[in-house]
């Protein structure tokens, strides 16, 4: 019991997103879903910032 109102919305919202008309920008859909092209690659970590920590690594630990 108690689950018409909630089965009522649900009918609404699909009828919506059925019939409603989109004004989809397919320009904007292409780009994130590819990526974008301007994005920065991020620069590689020196080794001088891993000699830093090197005391706390754990010795047991093989890489």
């Amino acid at each position: 019991m108690g689950r018409g109102r909630a089965k009522a919305k649900q009918t609404k919202v699909a009828r919506e997103l059925k019939y409603r008309t989109h004004e989809t920008d397919f320009g904007a859909l292409a780009k994130e879903l590819h990526g974008d092209d301007n994005h920065r690659v991020s620069e590689p970590v020196e080794s001088e910032d891993y000699d830093e920590w090197a005391d706390y690594a754990d010795p047991r630990r093989r890489d």
